[in-house]
């Protein structure tokens, strides 16, 4: 039996959302309703499952974004059952998603297509990288010889010394030592991947090993048809999307690796596991084609019955609810471009701004940054939105947040500079 709100596409009248309620579905498919109690290990897991992936970023001035994005979904959950997911478990390994990120292993059959169009693609950069690693097939292939034998190794674990050609140019990864940069190249092809990191706060010092000592036999399963993992990476993203359109979909997980992605939609329509619908703002109905999968119905039958959980939480830079900024835009009204890259007298913000998810809004941005050595997290400033105050309600549910954020930061205290709202 369909759900009472599937459509047959058939039919001229599509379900209609209006744009509150694209804007709360998007929140509950990224988990950002009100968090569990106390969070688990698979709580974790069933986190990141939901929203794809969790982007990997080295800033640490407050923490790094694969910790600081479970954190807005789940509240004071250990940041020690990531690594045991990883690490332990392997049900986790790292590749490149929407960016660098931490993905399902059971998601790797999605990326193997990505991985072999990176050994065989054109573009001048990926011609380059191709024709060094070919001049230093010996080099690479003495690399994966010796994990073979002794199994994952950090870079300087490496023994073996076969004469190559230096690279020569500059790497986009931050260092020219040869031996770095063939790895991260051989990352990038799915030869080799990371299989522990030492260090505090999910460290940087990468451990490598063979793709199969994190993924295991699955690098030896014959390769699915892409057609069927472009069907499954759509579904995947529409899940952790909402109401969404194709390009929205382009942008999110696989980012620009949707090959047939029209087809693959349209097909999706075709077997009833999504389904067109219309988004309607006060000015009238919005541009589309927009689609939504069937699997979120029953959220918005609860949506529409008002079993609505809205918490207040602060985002990472690189949150997946706004790693879009033009889908941000558009949802939430909110216009966010980090600032790191910008000189600071030139910033309109600050250095590592979090936005303030409040509800089914986004209202403002704090400035934090952790201080480690006093264990005490300092908020530079508190920018707010036209038409939001600091006051009442709204500040009390900021200061939670903000404290709820020192807590998982395990920080003694928090101190708040003088700032102006805006």
């Amino acid at each position: 039996m369909k759900h009472p709100f599937y459509y047959n596409s058939a039919m001229t009248q599509p379900l209609t959302l209006t744009v509150a309620e694209a804007r709360r579905l998007s929140i509950i498919a990224q988990q950002l309703e009100a968090p569990p109690a106390a969070p688990t290990k698979a709580d974790l897991l069933d986190t990141i499952q939901r929203i794809t992936c969790l982007q990997l970023d080295p800033i640490n001035v407050v923490a790094r974004t694969q910790l600081l994005v479970p954190f807005s979904r789940l509240g004071q959950y250990d940041p020690a059952d990531l690594e045991a997911l990883l690490w332990e478990d392997k049900a986790l390994f790292e590749y490149f998603a929407h960016a660098a990120s931490i993905v399902l292993a059971d998601d790797y059959p999605i990326f193997r297509p990505q991985m072999h169009q990176r050994k065989v693609g054109s573009g001048l950069w990926r011609q380059r990288v191709n024709e060094w690693l070919e001049a230093n097939n010996l080099f690479r292939q003495s690399i994966l010889d010796e994990m073979a034998e002794r199994g994952p190794l950090y870079a300087e674990e490496l023994t073996a010394q076969v004469a190559h050609v230096p690279w020569g140019y500059e790497s986009d990864w931050g260092s020219n030592k040869d031996v770095i940069f063939i790895l991260e190249a051989m990352w990038l092809r799915g030869d080799v991947t990371v299989t522990r990191r030492s260090g505090n706060g999910y460290g940087l010092k990468k451990q490598w090993g063979l793709m199969e000592h994190q993924v295991g036999s699955r690098v030896h399963e014959p390769p699915v048809d892409q057609p069927l993992l472009v069907r499954r990476a759509v579904e995947r993203a529409l899940l952790a999307l909402g109401a969404a359109q194709a390009r929205d979909v382009k942008h999110y997980f696989t980012r620009h690796s949707y090959p047939g992605l029209n087809k693959a939609l349209a097909e999706l329509v075709a077997d009833g596991r999504v389904q067109h619908v219309a988004v309607r703002s006060d000015a009238g109905e919005l541009p589309g084609p927009w689609y939504l999968h069937n699997d979120l119905l029953p959220e918005l039958e609860r949506l529409r019955r008002g079993e609505w959980r809205p918490q207040t939480t602060l985002l990472s830079p690189f949150d997946n609810l706004i790693a879009d900024r033009d889908r941000t835009e558009w949802l939430f009204d909110f216009r966010y471009r980090i600032e790191i890259y910008t000189p600071a007298a030139k910033r309109q913000y600050g250095y590592y701004v979090m936005p303030i998810l409040h509800g089914d809004r986004l209202i403002g941005r704090v400035d934090p940054k952790m201080d480690r050595q006093a264990n005490r997290l300092t908020i530079n400033a508190i920018h707010l939105e036209p038409g939001v105050t600091f006051a009442g309600e709204t500040r009390a549910a900021i200061e939670s947040a903000i404290e709820s954020l020192a807590a998982f930061l395990r920080a003694q205290s928090v101190d708040y500079l003088p700032f102006a709202s805006q």
